[in-house]
């Protein structure tokens, strides 16, 4: 059973349904994944599933693409530095990979983002 929630993430309601066996605290989920993607260094990259993981919920990848979204690109958190689990950028956001490449992320010749190089490991995931 599924239940349509709503979290608010920088003053925007996000919706979204938890499943009722795998819930979690949307709240402080939507805190986590901020923080977490505060930390992304300069020139490194994350995934949505490594976020979601470190923020204590791996199977919520993408809610931490809803957030991301919801969060914005210009804002304080560091959105462009987080790419799906092969290295694609969003293909809404075109301006995402030359935001990446001015940071000197390199990609490989099918457009995604060279994870080996830059991927970033931070001490648990």
């Amino acid at each position: 059973m599924a239940v349509l929630t709503y979290i608010r993430v920088k003053g925007r309601v996000v919706s979204t349904y938890i499943y009722m066996n795998n819930r979690i605290d949307k709240i402080e989920f939507a805190r986590a994944v901020r923080e977490i993607v505060k930390e992304i260094p300069y020139g490194k990259v994350s995934t949505y599933g490594d976020i979601a993981a470190l923020a204590g919920s791996p199977t919520h990848a993408r809610l931490v693409g809803r957030i991301l979204s919801m969060i914005g690109p210009d804002g304080e958190v560091p959105c462009h530095r987080v790419v799906n689990a092969v290295g694609r950028t969003a293909p809404h956001w075109l301006s995402q990979p030359a935001r990446l490449a001015k940071e000197g992320i390199a990609f490989r010749p099918n457009g995604n983002v060279d994870l080996k190089r830059h991927r970033w490991e931070p001490d648990s995931i």
